[in-house]
């Protein structure tokens, strides 16, 4: 077949793709509307699951099931800006990893909202200047990000769902690498790197700055390089020198989206709480043992000073399971007679590392 023949079939194609993604979105808005008169939420994770485990099991190829699922991404984006205007507030300046984290949940069509701390994200999604907030909690090389931790006991918040994004760190300039006279960017950014940039910007200064986005912002305007995100290199307008530059490759962020009401069960879910242990003798442990007792499979416990009595502590536990499923509701009613305070900070579907 020709080319001019292939082009005008992709022609058919597209035209009957744009028909059936509006078909799509005015069903979306009609679900979105029922929903809104049900008191529903408007961002569903586990009908977000569903979708995107449908169209996986869908996609016999060619097309790349990466592919396939960021289009999808785009396509439910769309249908969320339409629906209700979707505002996500997140840990700025844009361009940082928790704005490249709530745009890979979120996609490119809803409205994001940076603010200046962790405490602001809380702030706007309590007082509904924002319907969902984008925060970091834990980091594989760096550990907990315990500010985040804490917000968590003092907020009726839930979380709603988690991502995980690989830290990728990419080299920007507005100028060619030969013309680089310093690199800036976090310390801690910088911190990654130095192999790299000692084999090969060795001699180059290093300026440390508040962050990785203000770093790009400088670039853009100066001829000094940015160690920052993939997204500040589109945001910014600047030049990819190098990708990955960073020393370890097993550099991951996880992040939580947090909302008003945790998620409906998938089947395959993650749940988080927060627990205080009476003032007796192997409390601790038998809380935890009524967890095991329960065969509920912890993935993670942490720490945290309740800032209420001295050398008093809250514990954090993740584990897998639904606040709802019935194994999981004995094994809380069994912990919460060893507990002082116990509360449910949220149910959602696992996230793929």
């Amino acid at each position: 077949m020709s080319l001019e023949k292939l082009r005008k079939q992709i022609d058919g194609l597209d035209a009957e793709l744009v028909k059936l993604l509006n078909e799509r979105i005015k069903v979306a808005l009609e679900i979105g509307k029922t929903k809104k008169e049900q008191g529903g939420e408007i961002y569903v994770p586990s009908r977000e699951k569903a979708v995107f485990d449908r169209i996986a099991a869908l996609n016999n190829g060619p097309l790349p099931a990466e592919s396939a699922r960021a289009i999808y991404r785009e396509i439910m984006s769309a249908a969320l800006a339409l629906e209700s205007n979707l505002k996500i507030a997140y840990l700025g300046p844009p361009a940082t990893f928790t704005h490249q984290a709530a745009h890979a949940k979120f996609g490119a069509s809803v409205d994001y909202h940076p603010v200046g701390t962790i405490t602001d994200v809380f702030t706007a999604v309590e007082r509904g200047t924002a319907d969902y907030g984008v925060v970091p909690i834990e980091n594989s090389i760096e550990g907990a990000v315990t500010h985040t931790f804490d917000q968590f006991t003092g907020t009726p918040l839930k979380i709603c769902a988690e991502i995980y994004l690989p830290v990728a760190l990419y080299l920007l300039a507005s100028v060619p690498k030969e013309k680089i006279t310093r690199v800036c960017s976090k310390q801690e950014a910088i911190g990654q790197c130095r192999r790299w940039l000692s084999e090969n910007l060795s001699g180059v200064e290093m300026d440390a700055v508040n962050s990785t986005a203000l770093a790009a912002e400088m670039a853009a305007k100066s001829d000094c390089a940015a160690i920052a995100s993939a997204l500040a290199a589109d945001l910014y307008g600047l030049n990819v020198i190098a990708d990955n530059i960073q020393d370890s490759s097993g550099n991951t962020t996880r992040f939580l989206v947090i909302g008003k009401k945790y998620s409906e069960p998938t089947g395959e879910d993650k749940t988080s709480i927060y627990f205080g242990i009476k003032d007796e003798v192997g409390a601790l442990h038998d809380a935890l043992d009524a967890l095991k007792i329960n065969r509920i499979n912890m993935t993670k416990i942490e720490s945290r000073p309740s800032k209420n009595k001295a050398w008093e502590y809250y514990f954090f536990v993740d584990f897998e399971g639904h606040a709802d499923d019935p194994h999981v509701k004995d094994a809380l009613k069994a912990l919460s007679k060893h507990c002082a305070v116990l509360n449910i900070l949220g149910s959602y579907p696992k996230a793929e590392m």
